[in-house]
């Protein structure tokens, strides 16, 4: 059987040169991928929701096989359905079911039943295919589709999938297909939607069910974000990121009636001892007014260097203190003291708080000792961290940061930051980093 696309010339373009120039737009291919358990993307058309699917599969390393879940938009078939055999078209191909892991997740499950008519005209699998398939040509995929349950049923799923997936021995990628708040104002969207998205970086279906009920949260993937929430604890996952987070109206300019669209990677990462230090720091020090103790130093920071720590909450900065050079007695105790600084004494945020503490990332940048250069030939964006000097003003800025790609947007943001002038005579000098996340 083949199943034909739905929406194309609608959710995106029918044209397989005008969709790959559209999805070229929204990636970027320069990103260093990572190693996923699974992800949640969004699945409106391409023009609303694409720069959100974009940024998010563009973290990730694909793998041979996905297994996607979609919600139930038509209501038609089974309501917990697996198609089994056949392939999916779209304008970049066709794509293959993977049968034997299709099979083997309905034998786990109590809920899951072999059905084709759940999939004919439900179009939130099929807009997430042309965007594996931009990055990858060949691989197969489980398709899911999903209706309203409880969480017992998602549970059930969830574990069926982790259990078919460790027993099959593939690598694979686990998708969870869902727009979030529908047709509220802005402001209203993005409250509820916070809620909703806090449960999932907590890795909390339970509380990401009863959200959605408490809040009247309108999210259409809270089911599959359930399931992958429960699949991927199964699998071993730590910690889900926000990759991205827009609205429709970010997009249009209308901001009275928008849809939430949110992009979250699920991933099983050892933490370093860097940031290890950074963050228990940091929580020990809100909840108590106290600096921890730090009974041993680990032998990778017993020297001396200068440290910063900075912090975000999804994709947006909440804190970035740090010392050019180093002021305490080893690398440890500097990461101590510029994390408790990053956390509550950023003058451009307000003090972090216990419960922003799962919604946190850190990373821990150990600087070597600036050296001057004779010109700005002698930098590099992606490589060397810049500090320019005039007098007593000094501007820093480390290296390989989003949206500085040149030299001369380093060096501005330099000036910007010291209230150095464009035109004004400055002495330049240049360091290396060590970046622990």
């Amino acid at each position: 059987m083949i199943r034909k696309p739905v929406v194309d010339g609608q959710f995106y373009p029918s044209s397989a040169e005008e969709l790959k120039e559209m999805i070229h737009g929204m990636v970027d291919e320069k990103i260093t991928k990572e190693d996923v358990i699974g992800y949640y993307a969004p699945h409106a058309g391409y023009i609303y929701s694409g720069l959100v699917v974009g940024a998010t599969i563009s973290h990730v390393k694909l793998k041979d096989t996905f297994i996607i879940m979609g919600p139930s938009h038509t209501g038609m078939g089974e309501p917990f359905s697996i198609m089994t055999a056949g392939k999916w078209q779209t304008p970049l191909g066709d794509i293959e079911i993977d049968s034997e892991l299709a099979k083997a997740i309905i034998a786990n499950s109590s809920y899951l039943k072999e059905d084709s008519l759940a999939h004919l005209q439900e179009h939130s699998i099929e807009v997430q295919l042309p965007f594996i398939q931009y990055f990858k040509s060949d691989f197969k995929f489980v398709p899911i589709v999903l209706s309203h349950a409880d969480a017992s049923v998602y549970r059930n799923i969830g574990k069926a999938i982790a259990k078919a997936t460790k027993d099959s021995g593939k690598e694979v990628v686990l998708v969870a297909s869902g727009d979030m708040n529908h047709y509220e104002s802005q402001k209203i969207t993005r409250t509820k939607d916070q809620q909703a998205i806090e449960s999932i970086l907590k890795l909390e279906p339970g509380e990401l069910l009863e959200r959605v009920k408490e809040f009247n949260i309108s999210m259409c993937g809270y089911g599959t974000a359930a399931c992958l929430i429960y699949a991927a604890k199964e699998l071993g996952a730590s910690k889900a990121e926000l990759v991205k987070y827009q609205t429709s109206g970010d997009v249009v300019g209308d901001y009275s009636s928008v849809v939430g669209y949110a992009g979250i990677l699920i991933v099983n990462k050892k933490e370093s001892p860097q940031v290890k230090l950074a963050r228990e720091t940091i929580e020990g020090y809100i909840r108590s007014s106290k600096l921890p103790a730090l009974k041993t130093i680990p032998s990778e920071m017993k020297g001396k260097a200068g440290v910063f720590v900075s912090l975000h909450k999804g994709d947006e900065l909440r804190g970035c203190i740090g010392t050019i050079e180093p002021s305490e007695d080893n690398i440890a105790q500097e990461i101590m003291q510029n994390a408790i600084s990053a956390a509550t004494r950023d003058p451009r945020f307000f003090p972090v708080t216990a419960d922003e503490f799962p919604l946190l990332d850190y990373s821990v940048d150990v600087l070597t000792e600036p050296e001057p250069i004779n010109s700005e030939r002698d930098l590099d964006p992606k490589k060397y961290g810049a500090i320019v000097e005039a007098g007593w003003r000094r501007g820093l800025l480390l290296p390989d940061l989003e949206g500085v790609d040149t030299v001369e947007r380093q060096l501005e943001v330099c000036r910007m930051k010291a209230d150095i002038e464009p035109d004004e005579p400055v002495k330049l000098y240049r360091f290396e980093v060590k970046r622990y996340k």
